[in-house]
């Protein structure tokens, strides 16, 4: 039997609520829309027969094609190493105090970054138009070493400088916002406590900076690759040349194109992956609970109940309650 104290308690305790869950019709209505349009797309892959999936299979991994492809991967490599080393000087140069370096740099950045690089590919490609031999020598005085400027700069080398310095005006922006990020304070209580400028910088500014310039230099380095086809105007066959160039032959152009297209996607879904785990590492320290993994996600989908990472724990009752 319930106790008089007890039983007073029970009447004085108001009502459980029952929550009614907010219905969302709008919800309902785009995920019917997308569905369909879903269906309509893979439909038309399916049984459109222009598509001829029959003839990218054949050329997928034809000789030619493969050839594009490593060109490419070098070419983006080269050229994001290039922008980012260009990058980090002209954001140095940008915060010196010295009105000399500082100009310079902003210049070089409102230039490279004012012009398109297709014309600055091109530039580059008829360098010879305007210097038809490169000196290394005194100053308006004689010359010690003399080259051909087209022997010099051969077609992938003029892609590669186009590409390469264009990039550095851009990651200069990206490298300079990083470092401004950091607080002020933390430099000057870093110098308080005894720590040399190089110190500072590799301790304390970088890691915090890094958070802040990764994800923009993944970005830029997934449009590098798919930059990289503009260097094809230069006759330099990367992978969309190559594509160009069966297809020419064969008149068979979308499926060379949807070729050269699976592979784009192929490399950006690479690229995607490895920045994910770049910003995760960085991320150690500035959130409490790091973001899953793409392995963790699935996992997580097929439990029965899996907390998501910002989910806090569910405090049990007094009386022994669980989940229900």
């Amino acid at each position: 039997m319930n106790s008089p104290d007890q039983g007073s308690a029970t009447k004085g305790r108001p009502e459980a609520i029952k929550a009614v869950p907010v219905r969302h019709p709008g919800r309902w209505v785009g995920s019917v829309i997308v569905a369909v349009l879903v269906a309509m797309l893979i439909h038309a892959l399916v049984f459109n027969k222009a598509f001829q999936w029959h003839v990218v299979g054949k050329y997928l991994f034809d000789s030619t094609i493969i050839s594009g492809l490593v060109t490419t991967l070098e070419l983006t490599a080269l050229a994001m190493i290039m922008g980012v080393v260009g990058g980090v000087i002209l954001a140095i140069m940008r915060l010196s105090p010295n009105p000399l370096l500082s100009g310079s740099a902003w210049v070089y950045i409102w230039l490279f970054r004012g012009t398109p690089v297709l014309v600055q590919l091109l530039l580059w490609e008829f360098m010879g138009s305007l210097w038809p031999r490169l000196s290394i020598g005194i100053p308006f005085g004689a010359s010690f070493w003399s080259e051909s400027t087209n022997q010099l700069i051969p077609v992938f080398t003029a892609a590669l400088l186009g590409l390469g310095l264009n990039e550095a005006a851009y990651m200069a922006e990206i490298v300079r916002g990083g470092i401004q990020s950091v607080p002020q304070g933390q430099t000057e209580a870093a110098h308080a406590l005894g720590m040399s400028q190089v110190q500072t910088t590799r301790r304390i500014i970088l890691p915090q900076a890094m958070r802040v310039i990764i994800p923009p230099t993944g970005n830029e380095t997934i449009s590098m690759l798919k930059t990289t086809s503009l260097a094809y105007s230069i006759s330099l066959v990367e992978l969309l040349g190559a594509a160009h160039d069966i297809y020419s032959r064969t008149f068979q152009t979308i499926p060379l194109l949807i070729v050269a297209s699976i592979w784009y996607l192929f490399l950006t879904s690479i690229l995607t992956v490895i920045q994910y785990y770049i910003e995760r590492y960085y991320a150690r320290g500035a959130n409490r609970v790091l973001p899953p993994t793409p392995l963790q996600r699935l996992r997580a989908l097929f439990a029965r109940r899996a907390p998501r990472p910002s989910e806090p724990d569910v405090v049990t009752g007094a009386q022994g309650g669980g989940h229900q």
